[in-house]
């Protein structure tokens, strides 16, 4: 009897294949090198030109101008006042209505917390003008109204002060401090506040001595917050600033630039403000570390909400008044102005006209290039920020290639530079051989890229954290590259984040300012620099047409991204 024998044969389903040529490595140089001409170059001739004369020998005098001229010292110190003023304002402002929305009964508060996020959407710039057409001393709808009822010649509130910038800018920074403190309330456990309670802790001692302790990281990283918005802002001083007779500090930086243009003297100016950012950003993190709490154990039941009885229908009242400051009101002045003949009179059915938005989009020359340029530059900067974040998250998180803390780091760089200082840092850098692209939609590209950044690597790499890398360690171990798992395995498994992230990033740039003011030419002018244009030659009913249909168009791709979920109204928006 014989017995037939069959030659053993592998199995393919479980050897590994041979791996294909990995470039990992190769790529991680060309992201690394990329990184670096994006955010290294500004910075290398910002410092350059720091301690350069106008004939480009090294010298100290920029500095010793600076700190010496009153014209320079003066809108260094208007500044900090002003986002000490606001970092105050936005804590007393956004905690207590954190807390109504987060630990309470109110009604409404997913109202409340969709209206916050429309005061995201809102440019601050934006924002300002409307409330110039509100509170202008003269023309100022509110204080038209407020002469009509009283017949008194007095102005209610005038905009063209320091309050009234104060005021401003807090509108449109507060929501910083509300998404913060609310999301850390909603993390308290309710275990904690109940175990304090059954031993005798009265209501005022739990909150003291557990609740606060809990939300105080958040509270003092939200007041950091909103001190580096403010101080870094340049749309809302240059129109409500100039007006009322004085510099902040972004606003002088750019008035360095008009003619005569005096570069090194804004590249001086600049370094202040980039020192300044990233020393707070660093106290942020110090503070944060060693103010931190963390709860041991498994998991906790969710916070009970107080009840307010009576008050739960004023406390809305209260929040939806509130709201009205960032979002209704200036909605409405931006509204009455575009279909208004007089902009500064509220539109009725004899004054009700169409003729704004003719004018805007078939006869003004500049709204079309604008809008081709925005919307150009948004497509193609959503796209590379998002791509260059995808791939650097994932070399970061998955310690893909030697050297990965450095791609994190260059990727996160940018948060610590004020749009105006880039805007300079670039200006600088490819005005000269061997990138010459001022006077390119290339630059502001680059701008933009660099801006936005930070958010899309911190977004995507929060999002890998999410997946499990046990796929991708089947694929490598059955011979895949790196490249192909990011391609073929996280990818996909990522596209909703990425997507997310895209629409985030779009917003973003569809909104900025700083950098594009320094960097525009006649021929690379975007929709916020015509509006800013528009603002100096006093055409606020084009203005009002242009800042509505950015507002729908921002509204609907963050509309967009909430549906696909990954971004969250925490996410930072760099104020312009």
């Amino acid at each position: 009897m014989s017995i037939a024998t069959a030659k053993a044969q592998p199995d393919t389903a479980l050897t590994p294949r041979s791996r294909g040529l990995d470039l990992s490595m190769p790529l991680a140089i060309v992201f690394a090198l990329t990184l670096c001409v994006l955010v290294l170059l500004p910075m290398a001739w910002l410092v350059i030109y720091a301690f350069s004369d106008a004939k480009g020998a090294a010298t100290l005098g920029n500095f010793a101008r600076l700190f010496s001229d009153p014209a320079f010292v003066e809108p260094l110190l208007i500044s900090l006042g002003i986002a000490s003023s606001v970092g105050i304002t936005c804590c007393l402002i956004a905690a207590p209505m954190a807390w109504l929305v987060a630990r309470t009964d109110m009604p409404f508060t997913q109202t409340v917390r969709l209206i916050v996020t429309a005061s995201f959407v809102t440019p601050p710039f934006l924002g300002a003008i409307a409330w110039e057409l509100l509170a202008a001393p003269n023309s100022g709808l509110l204080n038209q109204l407020y002469r009509s009822w009283t017949g008194s010649g007095e102005v209610l509130f005038d905009i063209y002060t320091m309050t009234g910038l104060i005021f401003v800018i807090s509108c449109y920074t507060f929501p910083y401090v509300f998404v913060l403190v609310a999301n850390a309330l909603e993390r308290v456990p309710g275990d904690l506040e109940d175990a304090a309670s059954m031993l005798g802790s009265s209501k005022w001692t739990t909150a003291r001595r557990i609740t606060v302790p809990l939300v105080m990281p958040a509270l003092l990283a939200g007041l950091l917050v909103a001190f580096l918005q403010a101080i870094t802002l340049f749309g809302s001083p240059a129109i409500l600033a100039l007006p009322a007779g004085f510099h902040t500090i972004t606003t002088k930086i750019w008035s360095l630039f008009q003619y005569p243009p005096k570069p090194e003297l804004a590249a001086a100016a600049s370094l202040p403000l980039l020192l300044l950012t990233v020393g707070l950003l660093r106290a942020q993190a110090v503070i944060l570390g060693r103010r931190s709490y963390a709860v041991v154990g498994g998991k906790s039941a969710a916070p009970r909400l107080i009840a307010l009885n009576w008050l739960r229908w004023p406390a809305a009242a209260l929040c939806f008044a509130l709201l009205a400051l960032p979002v209704f009101l200036p909605y409405g002045a931006l509204l009455n102005a575009a279909f208004s003949k007089i902009p500064s009179q509220p539109v009725t059915f004899e004054t009700l006209t169409l003729h704004n938005f003719n004018f805007v989009y078939f006869e003004l020359s500049a709204t079309k290039l604008a809008l081709k340029n925005t919307l150009l530059l948004a497509v193609l900067s959503a796209t590379v920020c998002s791509l260059l974040a995808l791939v650097v998250a994932y070399m970061a998180s998955r310690r893909a290639v030697p050297g990965h803390r450095i791609l994190g780091f260059l990727a996160t760089a940018p948060i610590a530079i004020p749009g105006i200082v880039l805007g300079v840092g670039l200006f600088l850098s490819y005005t000269r051989p061997p990138f010459v692209l001022y006077g390119t939609l290339w630059i502001l590209l680059v701008a933009y890229v660099t801006i936005e950044l930070p958010s899309a690597y911190q977004q995507m790499r929060s999002a890998f954290h999410a997946v499990n890398p046990e796929l991708e360690e089947a694929s490598r171990i059955l011979g895949a590259t790196r490249l192909q798992v990011l391609s073929h395995i996280t990818g996909p498994l990522l596209r909703t984040s990425l997507l997310a992230t895209w629409c985030f990033t779009f917003v973003a740039v569809v909104r900025e300012l700083s950098a594009a003011i320094i960097l525009f030419t006649s021929e690379t002018k975007v929709v916020s620099v015509l509006i800013f244009d528009l603002k100096e030659s006093g055409d606020l009913a084009a203005i009002a047409v242009l800042g509505l249909s950015m507002l729908v168009l921002t509204a609907g791709v963050v509309f967009l991204a909430n549906k696909l979920g990954g971004v969250t109204p925490g996410t930072r928006l760099r104020n312009n």
